[in-house]
């Protein structure tokens, strides 16, 4: 196969795996964005770059953002919202924050492939974004893709529609944020 029809055919994987998610806790999610006081996201490894994707554009449409391990991150409190990104749902780390938030009066949201995991079932709102796992067991969608490629790119995408979603519900545009971007590279 050649580097485009390769390109091609994770076009159609990443179209069939968003088709796939439940709009509805989607929907959810953005509820709950709009109605928190700070947000944390975390991940571990291609997810976790995924996370801080996410974090840096909610930071351009004016939220409150946070990267939980980075060294300005505050205390997370009651009526904060920490999302989680985990395909597996097991990442001991992260199975340890997402517990601690939940015990600190947190909205928990986990985006992974395994909503049943512990993460999945610890969260308020479980997103499932239904890939093949690392292990490659087969999850009913598979992938030509290595390891966990699938449900990282499908996690970027999501968090971008989501960041649309938000920007649509909050009437702004592309020029709203460039005034939050960058201007010390």
């Amino acid at each position: 196969m050649q580097t485009t029809e390769y390109t091609l055919e994770i076009i159609k994987e990443l179209q069939r795996t968003a088709n796939l998610i439940n709009e509805v806790k989607v929907e959810m999610l953005v509820e709950r964005i709009l109605e928190a006081n700070k947000i944390f996201v975390a991940g571990a490894g291609r997810s976790g770059f995924m996370a801080k994707s996410f974090a840096m554009r909610m930071m351009h449409v004016g939220l409150d953002p946070y990267v939980v391990g980075e060294t300005v991150t505050p205390n997370l409190e009651e009526g904060d919202l920490f999302i989680v990104s985990s395909g597996s749902g097991e990442t001991k780390s992260l199975v340890s924050m997402t517990e601690r938030a939940k015990s600190l009066g947190a909205t928990v949201a986990a985006v992974t492939i395994s909503p049943n995991s512990t993460i999945g079932s610890l969260a308020d709102i479980t997103i499932q974004i239904p890939a093949q796992a690392k292990s490659g067991e087969k999850a009913g969608n598979e992938t030509i893709q290595p390891m966990g490629s699938l449900f990282e790119q499908s996690l970027l995408l999501l968090y971008d529609a989501i960041i649309l979603r938000f920007m649509e519900k909050n009437s702004l545009n592309s020029n709203t944020m460039f005034g939050r971007h960058v201007n010390l590279e």
